[in-house]
């Protein structure tokens, strides 16, 4: 029998929150925590923000699970278990990130079509020096698409590979990336609550599975200014009430064979393009990231086969049929960056948005698209109060939550050099 369980959230600025209860509550359903948690910002300041009740008493919320979810856990003796977020009176909490991705699926299911996810992760690895102070993993052959030592000389990849596998992650990729030392970690296609439960669950695995081997694995978007940025590219499809991919047209995909689907949710995401950048690409470092000719969901386009676009339709047909958003990065809670991702595609399908030309640019030197995200964090906070139609969507009361707590990480970071920058997010990296 496990000694404990770990019960744990994902929070409104993506951190874990949860408890370690002994083995004698692995049979209950439910535990308490403060829910003022969701006023606490990155330098543990806790705010008056909506939702988190810190001016009525910092009441308790309380996360309640499933039996059936409780799984073993990288930690021996230890389970571990993912929930969701409600009101002490039974209610579910507005501000539950998991709850919102709940409302989105459900509004798909509406429409007879279940949302499924597919989610690539890239992290830098970094490692202590001499001094203690933290450098970039010394991995001196590392190229992109590099495997093996001279790529990861420790194997904490190999550990992170052979620990989540053996708990049953359908692990579809890792790799080295284009900016040593950099990797990508991407799980298979699943329905899109367990697809965003495994990604949250091997997030944690990378890290802490890392760190054994001496490596801080950071899913920040800019951690190395004179770097790449890191993504989280969120990939959907739809399957039927038969079954079938609903995204393929005659089995055939790319932007020649598009359905009146695949169409709308392309166009849903062009259209609330600017109001997305801060539910996905939420921290000041995201707009370090987000920049022109840098493949990272900058500019208010979509394409074929083509990685300078931020909507992206595969060539891929048949069940593979899919559309691939590039603007968000792991900063993001990976529950809220999905929901915002499929209800701006519900949108355009209910609201039958019509549809920009596709980009013909190489996306570098020149480019059809003549908009892209703001400029910063606090430009996307306006650009998304602007976009009350999305917000409204993805849940009034969580997203008012994020809009003060971004307006608020926009005063603190303020006039911050680089290093004091990602300093500053040192709970995330």
């Amino acid at each position: 029998m496990p000694d404990r369980l770990r019960a744990i959230f994902c929070d409104h600025l993506s951190l874990i929150r949860g408890k370690y209860l002994p083995a004698s509550k692995i049979g209950d359903d439910e535990t308490r925590f403060c829910r003022s948690t969701f006023g606490v910002h990155f330098d543990r300041d806790l705010l008056p923000s909506p939702g988190s009740m810190m001016m009525e008493g910092l009441p308790d919320m309380e996360l309640h699970w499933r039996a059936a979810d409780i799984r073993d856990s990288w930690h021996e003796g230890t389970k571990i278990v993912l929930g969701d977020l409600y009101d002490q009176d039974g209610t579910p909490l507005e501000v539950c990130p998991r709850g919102a991705l709940k409302r989105a699926i459900a509004a798909w299911a509406a429409k007879g079509l279940t949302p499924k996810i597919g989610i690539e992760l890239e992290a830098f690895a970094f490692q202590r020096d001499e001094n203690g102070i933290l450098a970039p993993y010394d991995a001196p052959g590392a190229v992109v698409y590099g495997t093996g030592p001279t790529t990861d000389p420790s194997g904490f990849n190999d550990a992170i590979w052979e620990r989540a596998t053996a708990l049953g992650f359908n692990i579809d990729m890792i790799t080295a990336e284009y900016d040593a030392p950099q990797f990508e970690y991407t799980l298979t296609f699943d329905d899109a609550l367990k697809a965003v439960d495994d990604i949250i669950l091997f997030r944690l695995l990378a890290r802490e599975v890392a760190l054994e081997h001496g490596i801080v694995l950071s899913f920040l978007p800019k951690p190395i200014a004179d770097a790449g940025g890191s993504g989280m590219h969120i990939n959907i499809s739809f399957v039927d009430e038969s079954g079938n991919n609903a995204l393929s047209q005659n089995g055939k995909s790319g932007p020649l064979h598009m359905n009146d689907l695949a169409r709308g949710c392309v166009a849903g995401l062009v259209q609330h393009h600017k109001g997305l950048a801060c539910l996905v690409a939420p921290t000041a470092l995201s707009y370090k990231r987000l920049q022109p000719a840098s493949l990272s969901g900058y500019w208010r386009n979509w394409g074929g086969d083509h990685r300078n676009v931020t909507t992206r339709v595969s060539a891929e047909g048949g069940t593979k049929s899919r559309l691939e958003h590039r603007m968000a990065d792991a900063s993001a809670n990976p529950y809220i960056a999905v929901a915002a991702v499929l209800q701006a595609a519900l949108l355009g399908v209910e609201n039958e948005y019509s549809l920009i030309e596709p980009e013909t640019g190489d996306g570098f030197e020149q480019t059809d698209a003549d908009e892209g995200v703001a400029a910063d964090l606090a430009g996307a906070v306006a650009d998304l109060k602007a976009d009350e139609m999305l917000g409204n969507a993805v849940g009034r009361s969580l997203v008012d939550n994020q809009l003060f707590m971004r307006e608020m990480e926009v005063e603190k970071t303020a006039g911050m050099d680089d290093l004091t920058l990602r300093n500053f997010y040192i709970p995330f990296l």
